[in-house]
């Protein structure tokens, strides 16, 4: 009877290793074919103006390329934990075709076999948002969708990760990106990725297309390798804003309109005091108006710093960028 029972334990304990190796060769063949994306992020809506962001942070290499997808008038997407990166496009895809936020999660997640290695988020161009955390995600692992966005995270130094970023997003104001740098900011706080930190990135589309896509991207940063990607991902956007003062000043000129490029060129200047593109243009927009008496102590301070600014600056009569005096031009250039 001993021997019986024996064997009989013997079949059963193999029985379940084979079982147990099966399981892990099965889900180390998704691991093959997906990336790692273990990570936090958040998909969220502005409702004043209607923009629709995904921002996200990882201690993977370029994070941003993997997870976060969008599209202006359509919607944005986040597919992480060991990432089916399909979904990206084919979410977009499926909200192209008139498919609620909670449809497209629902049939993806259906169709895919690894579905429960999987952590995906999708928010629509109307602020509707849904996402989904599998079994099999490397715990703790979870989400919370509410007003306008989702968040969601897995393979956290503890529970309290994803909690933190939807209060941060629920009591914060401002620009849709800075909301979500704020988010992210709170999830690091609360303990972040339990293997540290490496890259982030940020995408923020306009919720109505304007058929021009090069206007319709409002916000694309990513920190692909940093010691601390979420403080670089934050001077970026600092520096993204800037140089969007500088774009407006860029505008104005083209329009003849000084007065305006000189508001736009000083915004810029006085965010980065030390930055010589900046400086420049706002010396060459003071040139333009006349007020060489501003215009000269900042060509002056450029030209020290670096000697090809002075080089340029004869390079902008020809295309009517610097219209001053042949007399004006020598006296810039003598500084």
């Amino acid at each position: 009877m001993k021997s019986k029972f024996l064997l009989k334990l013997i079949f059963l304990i193999q029985f379940a290793i084979l079982n147990l190796q099966f399981s892990i060769v099965k889900a180390q063949s998704y691991k093959s074919d997906s990336p790692f994306a273990h990570t936090y992020s958040i998909v969220a809506f502005d409702e004043k103006t209607g923009d629709m962001g995904v921002a996200v942070q990882s201690h993977w290499f370029s994070v941003g390329t993997i997870v976060s997808w969008g599209e202006a008038g359509v919607g944005v997407v986040a597919t992480q934990s060991f990432v089916n990166a399909s979904f990206g496009p084919r979410g977009l895809e499926m909200l192209k075709k008139g498919m609620s936020p909670q449809e497209v999660v629902d049939e993806l997640i259906r169709t895919d076999e690894g579905r429960e290695f999987r952590q995906l988020a999708v928010l629509d161009s109307k602020g509707r948002a849904a996402s989904f955390t599998g079994k099999l995600c490397i715990q703790p692992a979870g989400n919370i969708v509410g007003k306008n966005f989702s968040v969601q995270a897995n393979l956290m130094s503890n529970d309290k990760v994803w909690h933190a970023m939807a209060e941060s997003f629920k009591n914060s104001k401002g620009p849709l990106a800075e909301r979500m740098l704020e988010a992210l900011e709170a999830a690091e706080k609360a303990g972040g990725d339990i293997r540290g930190k490496q890259s982030a990135s940020m995408l923020v589309f306009r919720g109505k297309s304007t058929g021009k896509v090069w206007e319709d991207k409002l916000v694309d940063l990513r920190v692909d390798d940093h010691p601390a990607p979420l403080d670089e991902l934050k001077r970026l956007l600092a520096v993204h804003r800037a140089y969007e003062h500088m774009n407006n000043g860029d505008l104005a000129i083209e329009k003849n309109d000084m007065d305006t490029a000189m508001k736009e060129y000083s915004a810029a200047m006085k965010m980065f005091p030390d930055n010589l593109e900046m400086k420049y243009w706002t010396a060459v927009a003071l040139a333009n108006k006349g007020n060489m008496n501003e215009a000269l102590p900042l060509f002056r301070e450029i030209f020290k710093k670096n000697k090809n600014w002075k080089e340029l600056t004869p390079r902008l009569l020809p295309n009517g960028l610097l219209k001053v005096t042949p007399e004006q031009v020598k006296e810039i250039l003598e500084q």
